[in-house]
């Protein structure tokens, strides 16, 4: 089961009063001295708005239902004042809404900047022939017209060569009379790779030399550049300018509010990112919640320069760790193996830093005050990374361990396929696992080419035998890699089924997919919410709803457990609220789409 939650608060005493008189004042300062000598003092009712629902769940535990339903929410700080039940507030003038509230939902492991990018580009997401890639890039280029010049790129994300049939190349794109001569930049489903047209490729020297911790596809032609070989074609892309850049973050943020997210882990933000968020989020159109993890311009290199940490007064934008990066993704076999690939004997994947440089960087960081996140798939890179935080964290003793536990809070992106005796060593180290339970089910079709029936039972999509070793994961999906939907991240995490199609692994397509590692609703819901606050320093004031935290939360229509595993698939969310501000009505959004359709004549389209 989930570690243990902080001990509860004591409960708040509840009603309302009103300063009508002198009386009533006095009323007021009896009461405040009532409730200081109960440790549970609420500020006035003229300081705060009431909510209250059809049902409310504090936290991530089978008992948070209970009979509370309202809560408190101070109009000054944009936190929870107090949460109580209505029927003893003595005020039966209190509305109760209609829906059933959940602390509000973070994604563990995402990418903002990129996931606005990708609802700017073309979606080549489960297409599964050139053709289809072909079909789409027109389409995409009918709505955008000026995409594709020198100046301004043609974005695309999600092909997958295992649909394709094969490795893409800038002749495939070539074929195409409406694509030739573009300017055309698709990055693979991991974003690992990136596949470019023949006019990118015509900017590049000739005899291109081969790339350290990374790889130059030229079977069966060019066109495709992976991990750190994705630079040489990165340095010459034309970047969006700040104005686009801000468009990508409002569309993003956007989308994210309406599957019900108040925040995220952003895993990787380069200095320039960094500046332009610290602007944005003293404005009315930063609406997220933001922990930022900070990418140097130059991957895994130390740039003290940049490490500005920022903490916003009332939680809204964070920047207090690095991302740093061991291996590649398992799609593409760039993941760091301690063994060859099964499907590849010839390869055993490759590391974009060696060991030496990856423990030096990560004490680096650590000695700065840094909390350190290293990308890691392999087994390899995982160990390797598990080297170099015990490098850094060196205690002498079991009480120093204890301490550097929870002031370095090392995390392992993805922590993918982990040799046993390296599982064990997480949880010595107090080594926090960032797992994204969509990954599993996206790879299920592949994984176990890639490394053999052994591997897959003893190391790969580790969740509930890491909860065994006493870790609390931090659950994300990595957008625009996955969907963000949370509740498909959830219902991942439980049914170990693909949420898109609810299927197993080919040939076992009913039975989900290595079921033992399934977690149980609430465990899940834990890594979306409390799992996710311990993982950015936020315990008590993310995740949870309770007095003096972030007045984050989101409204369904039923409570969690009434919609069954299968109903977390078609779950859509009422509202999303974040700092006591409502930031998605489901109903305003469909009024809206509504409008839309009305002011271009109505009817399907």
């Amino acid at each position: 089961m989930a570690p243990a939650p902080p001990p509860t608060p004591p409960t708040s005493p509840r009603w309302g009063l009103r300063l009508s008189s002198v009386a009533g004042v006095a009323a007021v300062l009896i009461a405040a001295f009532q409730f200081q000598q109960q440790g549970s003092f609420s500020i006035a009712a003229k300081d705060e708005s009431i909510y209250c629902y059809e049902g409310v769940k504090t936290e991530a535990l089978p008992s948070s239902q209970g009979d509370n339903n309202c809560f408190g929410v101070s109009l000054a700080t944009g936190e929870f004042t107090r949460v109580f039940e209505r029927s003893s507030s003595g005020d039966s003038s209190i509305e109760i809404r209609k829906g059933y509230v959940l602390p509000g939902l973070w994604d563990g492991h995402g990418h903002l900047m990129q996931y606005g990018e990708f609802l700017h580009s073309a979606d080549l997401f489960g297409a599964g022939s050139f053709e289809e890639i072909r079909r789409r890039l027109r389409g995409y280029l009918d709505l955008n017209p000026g995409v594709g010049t020198r100046d301004r790129w043609a974005r695309g994300v999600g092909w997958d060569q295992m649909a394709l049939g094969g490795m893409p190349t800038a002749e495939q794109l070539e074929l195409d009379e409406r694509l030739k001569g573009r300017y055309l930049m698709l990055d693979r489903v991991d974003v690992h790779c990136t596949w470019v047209s023949q006019a990118i490729l015509d900017l590049l020297p000739d005899d291109i030399p081969d790339v350290p911790g990374g790889e130059i596809i030229r079977t069966p032609g060019m066109g495709v550049f992976c991990d750190n070989a994705m630079d040489i074609v990165t340095s010459l892309w034309p970047r969006p300018n700040t104005a686009t850049k801000q468009e990508f973050v409002k569309s993003a943020m956007k989308e994210l509010h309406k599957v019900g997210l108040v925040g995220m882990h952003d895993a990787g933000v380069f200095p320039s990112d960094i500046a332009l968020y610290n602007e944005m989020s003293d404005t009315e159109d930063w609406t997220l919640r933001v922990y930022a993890m900070l990418e140097c311009a130059e991957r895994n290199t130390y740039c003290p320069e940049d490490a500005k940490k920022i903490e916003h007064p009332h939680g809204i934008f964070t920047v207090r760790s690095v991302k740093l990066f061991a291996d590649g993704a398992l799609g593409s076999r760039g993941s760091a193996l301690l063994e060859p690939y099964t499907d590849a004997p010839s390869t055993s994947g490759s590391l974009l830093v060696n060991a030496s440089t990856l423990t030096s960087l990560t004490k680096s960081w650590s000695g700065a005050g840094f909390q350190v996140n290293i990308h890691a798939i392999g087994d390899l890179a995982n160990r390797y990374a598990i080297d170099a935080f015990e490098a850094a964290a060196a205690v002498s003793s079991s009480t120093e361990a204890e301490e550097a536990k929870q002031q370095h809070r090392f995390r392992i992106e993805h922590t993918q396929i982990i040799h046993p005796l390296d599982q064990s060593r997480l949880h010595k180290l107090g080594i926090i696992p960032s797992i994204q339970p969509t990954h599993a089910t996206s790879d299920m079709a592949y994984a176990e080419s890639r490394l053999g029936a052994e591997r897959i039972k003893q190391e790969a999509y580790r969740m509930r035998s890491l909860l065994g070793l006493g870790l609390s994961p931090v659950l994300g999906s990595d957008f625009p890699v996955e969907p963000p939907n949370p509740f498909a991240g959830i219902y991942a995490a439980v049914a170990r089924k693909n949420p898109a199609t609810d299927l197993g692994a080919p040939g076992e397509e009913e039975k989900g997919w290595f079921t033992e590692e399934a977690l149980t609703l609430e465990e899940a819901l834990w890594g979306f919410t409390k799992g996710a606050a311990y993982g950015a320093f936020l315990e008590n004031k993310a995740g949870v709803i309770r007095r003096g935290a972030f007045a984050d939360w989101v409204v369904l229509d039923e409570p969690l457990e009434a919609y069954g595993v299968e109903g977390l698939r078609s779950l859509r969310v009422r509202e999303t609220w974040v700092g006591g501000r409502r930031v998605y009505s489901r109903d305003q959004d469909a009024q809206g789409e509504k409008e839309d359709k009305d002011s271009i004549g109505g009817g399907d389209l």
